[in-house]
């Protein structure tokens, strides 16, 4: 019996951590440095800068054709 019990309660042990590792740790968002940050400020700014040439290029068409 104590071979059994032994048996099962170390798979029991594997289960768990198994089940443990797959699980999420914690709600807390991922840590992002500061040059990464930078990085996507940067990109951000390229893409809003985009939007405006695009939207001024748009407007420019449409006084040209009226």
């Amino acid at each position: 019996m104590n071979r059994k019990k032994k048996v099962v309660s170390t798979l029991k042990k594997k289960a768990k951590k198994a089940n443990a590792k797959l699980a999420p740790h914690s709600k807390k968002p991922r840590y992002i440095s500061k040059a990464e940050r930078e990085k996507m400020a940067l990109e951000a700014e390229a893409v809003q800068s985009e939007g405006k040439i695009q939207e001024e290029s748009k407007a420019e068409q449409q006084t040209a054709t009226e």
